[in-house]
């Protein structure tokens, strides 16, 4: 935990009782570290943008020095243009441990011109399988969009532009595991993953457009920071006095929900919900519920 958002933190206390901290002001040298890539990962822009590149040799990533246990994470990404075949970003929330939990976006490369895929998927204890896929509205790779997930103990909500695209309940009540007592960090890479990435693996990496660059900007974080085993967010639930606290009994009103349903008819390319071919056991008990 760096000193710097130790002391952020302490300032912040009183500014919204007790409850939150939230990183308004994206600095990435305060809050991330750069962990892998020898250099291909860089903060430029005095802190406020964060590179990371792909070549042959290596891809790089980062995470964040906070471990979070619910919130609104948001952050702005421009991903690799041209020929993206083979690569992939991944910019994802996950705790450690055999049985951890994690909340992921995956952006799959693809040959210029084809559309990237973006691949959603929750893991609770261990166990994910749970992707649901989708093409953008956009040209993601042309400029800078928000991605984000709103995580509270009710429901995960992946959204792009302020648009959800999904929505994961909890639905322990019938044995589905839900993240909810594992902090867990950010994480992002760009890395090669020609064996499966691009048409299951039949299109590879055209190293001759090598370097391949992800530009990251603008994170927030209105969250509950996890330190020394505890919450910045008294008893993992923030006070209603705080205007910075609706995320944490959110939940998609009627507008929403229709966007949802706009964005999964149109652009949702796979669901593992109608995928009867993979369960042949049964579909999972999420996908029986309305």
């Amino acid at each position: 935990m760096g000193s710097i958002s130790g002391f952020n933190f302490t300032l912040l206390m009183p500014l919204v009782i007790g409850c939150l901290m939230a990183a308004s002001a994206s600095n990435f040298y305060q809050d991330f570290d750069i962990t892998w890539g020898d250099g291909r990962g860089k903060i430029v822009n005095n802190g406020e943008v964060l590179t990371l590149s792909l070549d042959k040799a290596s891809g790089s990533g980062f995470q964040s020095k906070n471990e979070y246990l619910f919130g609104q994470i948001d952050m702005q990404l421009k991903l690799v243009s041209g020929n993206s075949a083979g690569t992939v970003t991944a910019y994802y929330l996950s705790s450690k441990g055999s049985t951890w939990d994690e909340i992921d976006f995956e952006f799959l490369g693809n040959l210029s011109g084809d559309p990237y895929i973006l691949h959603t998927n929750v893991f609770g204890q261990g166990k994910g399988y749970r992707e649901q896929q989708f093409y953008l509205w956009f040209d993601p790779t042309a400029d800078f969009h928000t991605y984000s997930i709103l995580w509270n103990p009710q429901r995960i909500i992946f959204s792009v532009d302020g648009t959800p695209i999904r929505e994961f309940k909890n639905m322990e009540s019938i044995g589905v595991p839900f993240p909810k007592n594992q902090p867990m960090r950010i994480y992002s890479s760009l890395w090669n993953a020609d064996d499966w990435a691009t048409r299951g693996g039949l299109v590879k990496t055209d190293w001759t457009q090598a370097p391949f660059t992800a530009s990251y900007r603008n994170f927030k974080a209105n969250a509950c920071v996890w330190s020394n085993g505890a919450s910045s967010c008294k008893s993992n639930s923030p006070t209603s006095a705080s205007t910075n606290s609706a995320w944490f009994s959110e939940e998609l009103d009627s507008t929403s929900q229709q966007r949802l349903q706009w964005v999964q008819k149109n652009y949702m390319i796979y669901n593992y919900c109608t995928d009867a071919k993979r369960f042949p056991q049964g579909l999972p008990p999420e996908c029986n519920m309305s």
